[in-house]
C-alpha cells in the first residue's frame, strides 16, 4: 500500500527542489525584513539640507533660539537669586546648545566669541561677582541675537555672491552676480 504519491515522496530530485525553494524563501524574507526596516527608518527622520544636518540635532536658527533662552534662563537665576549651581548650570547648558549653531565659518567665529562671554559669565558667577556676570550675559546675548542677521542670506544674495564657471574661464562678467565681475 502505497500512501503517498510518487510525487511527495522523497528522492534526490524532489530533495534539491525543497532546499532550493527553502534557501529562496530565506533570501525573500531577509531582504524584505531588510526593506521594511530601512523604510520605517528613513520615514522617522526629520527633513534637513546640508551636511551640517548630518551632525547637528536642529537648524543654525534654533540652535541660536535654543541658546537664548537658556541665557534668559540664567540671567532669571541670578534675578530670583538662585544658588551658584543653578546659574553656572544654565550657562553651561546655553554652551552645550550653542555647538548646534553651524551655518558657515563667519557664524562660527562669532559663536565662538559669544561662546567667550558665557565663559567670562561663569567665570564671574564662580567668583561671587553677579553683576558682572550678569553684564557678560547681556553681551553673550547681543552677540547670540546678532548671529541670526549672518544667517539670513536671501536667494537673490546668494545669486550675486556666485560667478559662474564658464564666466571665469572666459574671463567675463557675469549679470547675475552683481557687482562682482570675473577677472578682477
Amino acid at each position: 500500500m502505497n500512501l503517498i504519491s510518487s510525487r511527495y515522496r522523497p528522492n534526490k530530485n524532489n530533495l534539491y527542489k525543497g532546499i532550493h525553494h527553502m534557501k529562496l524563501i530565506k533570501s525573500t524574507v531577509v531582504a524584505t525584513t531588510l526593506a521594511l526596516s530601512l523604510v520605517s527608518f528613513s520615514s522617522t527622520a526629520d527633513i534637513c539640507l546640508g551636511m551640517a544636518c548630518m551632525y547637528n540635532k536642529m537648524t543654525a536658527a534654533e540652535g541660536i533660539d535654543a541658546t537664548l533662552v537658556q541665557i534668559n534662563e540664567a540671567q532669571k537665576a541670578i534675578n530670583d537669586k538662585a544658588g551658584e549651581d543653578i546659574i553656572i548650570t544654565n550657562i553651561k547648558e546655553a554652551l552645550a546648545v550653542s555647538k548646534e549653531i553651524n551655518a558657515n565659518d563667519k557664524v562660527d567665529r562669532n559663536r565662538n566669541r559669544a561662546n567667550d562671554s558665557l565663559k567670562k559669565s561663569r567665570a564671574a558667577v564662580k567668583e561671587g561677582d553677579l553683576v558682572k556676570a550678569t553684564g557678560f550675559l547681556k553681551e553673550a546675548e547681543q552677540r547670540f541675537s546678532d548671529l541670526k542677521g549672518m544667517i539670513d542670506l536671501t536667494q537673490a544674495d546668494r545669486a550675486s555672491q556666485q560667478t559662474h564657471l564658464l564666466n571665469r574661464i572666459l574671463d567675463t562678467t557675469d549679470s547675475a552676480a552683481g557687482a562682482k565681475s570675473a577677472g578682477k
